[in-house]
C-alpha cells in the first residue's frame, strides 16, 4: 500500500428517494474531489434509505431494489471516472434470482466495480444475507475490504477479511440510537434534545457521543482496526431514520486504533485523511497475524448450537 488520500460521510437519506440521495453523493464526490481524495465511502443503504424498508410490503421492498448494473451503480461508475476516484454506497440490490440484498457497491475509475452483500441481516423479513467475504484490489495501490454495519460487530469477520489482504476496511453503517436490549448498549436518542440541536448544541453532542453514539462505537471499532493491522474508514448516518436517530460521527482510524479524522456535526458532513502507509507493517495487529497458530482455532468453525439468525439478534451486542 502507499499513502493514499480518503473521505468518508455521514448524511441523512431520503427514505425511497433515490434521486435525493445520489444527489447528495455527487455533491460530497464533489467536494472531495477539489481535495485530491481517491476513496470515499458512503453510508449503509443511503441510496435507497434504511430503517423505513421495514414496513414495506413485499412488493414496495422488491421495487426499492434494483440489479447491481442499474441505474445507481452506472452513475457511481460514472463519477468514478469523471473524479478519478473509488467510490462506495450502499442499496438494494435485486440478484437476476430475484433476492434481494443489502449490498455495498465499490465503482472504481478504471470501470470496475465490487459488490459486497451484508452477511449478518434484519432489515426486511425478505431479505437475503450475503455467503462470502469481500475483498479487492484498487488502482490507488490499496487493497480494500467490506463489512456493512452488524458485519463488523463480529470478530470473525474483521480477521476473516484481514487474512484476506485488506488494508483498508470501508465499514458503512446505520447506527447509533438504536434500542438494544443489552441493559449497557445503545438506547434512543431523547428526539427533544435532537430538536434543540441548534440552540443547545452541548446538549445533543452529549447525546450523540456518549454511550447512545460515539461512546458506543469505542468499545469496539478501534479494536477492529487495532487487532487486524487495518486502517478503517467508518460512515454513517446522521438524524432521523423513520423512528430512530443516527448518530453520525464519521471517522477514519488508522491500523493502532486511533481516531486520525472524525466529524460530529449534528447534519451531513465529510471528513479527509490521509493514510500512512507505512503504519501498517509495523502495526500490533499485523504482527499479530503472523504471529496466528491455525492449528489451535478448529473450534472455531465447529457450531455450538447456540447460533441465531440476525433478525433474533440484532441488538444482542
Amino acid at each position: 500500500m502507499r499513502d493514499i488520500r480518503v473521505a468518508t460521510v455521514q448524511f441523512q437519506h431520503a427514505p425511497g428517494d433515490k434521486a435525493y440521495n445520489l444527489g447528495r453523493v455527487r455533491h460530497f464526490v464533489s467536494e472531495a474531489a477539489r481535495s485530491s481524495v481517491e476513496i470515499i465511502a458512503f453510508p449503509e443503504m443511503c441510496l435507497t434509505g434504511y430503517w423505513h424498508v421495514r414496513k414495506l410490503s413485499r412488493a414496495a421492498f422488491e421495487a426499492l431494489a434494483e440489479p447491481v448494473d442499474g441505474p445507481c451503480t452506472q452513475e457511481l461508475l460514472r463519477l468514478a471516472r469523471e473524479h478519478e476516484m473509488t467510490v462506495g454506497a450502499g442499496l438494494l440490490e435485486r440478484s437476476p434470482e430475484g433476492q434481494v440484498y443489502n449490498a455495498y457497491v465499490v465503482a472504481m475509475p478504471d470501470g470496475t466495480r465490487a459488490v459486497h452483500r451484508k452477511l449478518h441481516v434484519f432489515e426486511h423479513p425478505n431479505i437475503c444475507a450475503g455467503d462470502r467475504y469481500t475483498v479487492f484490489d484498487t488502482p490507488h495501490g490499496c487493497r480494500v475490504g467490506v463489512l456493512i454495519c452488524y458485519d463488523n460487530n463480529i470478530v470473525e469477520n474483521a480477521r476473516a477479511t484481514a487474512l484476506l489482504g485488506a488494508e483498508l476496511l470501508l465499514a458503512p453503517h446505520q447506527t447509533g440510537g438504536c434500542n438494544s436490549l443489552s441493559p449497557r448498549g445503545m438506547k434512543p436518542i431523547d428526539p427533544a434534545i435532537w430538536a434543540r440541536r441548534h440552540t443547545d448544541p452541548a446538549a445533543c453532542e452529549a447525546e450523540l457521543c456518549g454511550p447512545k453514539g460515539r461512546g458506543w462505537l469505542m468499545r469496539w471499532l478501534p479494536s477492529r482496526a487495532h487487532d487486524n493491522g487495518m486502517f478503517l474508514l467508518f460512515s454513517n448516518g446522521i438524524g432521523p431514520d423513520d423512528d430512530e436517530i443516527r448518530t453520525g460521527n464519521a471517522m477514519v482510524l488508522d491500523p493502532y486504533g486511533d481516531v486520525i479524522a472524525e466529524t460530529r456535526a449534528f447534519g451531513d458532513d465529510i471528513v479527509v485523511a490521509d493514510l500512512d502507509a507505512s503504519l501498517l507493517p509495523t502495526s500490533s495487529g499485523r504482527r499479530w497475524l503472523r504471529a496466528r497458530r491455525p492449528d489451535l482455532y478448529e473450534s472455531l468453525t465447529r457450531p455450538t448450537g447456540q447460533e441465531q439468525d440476525t433478525r433474533r439478534v440484532r441488538f444482542g451486542e
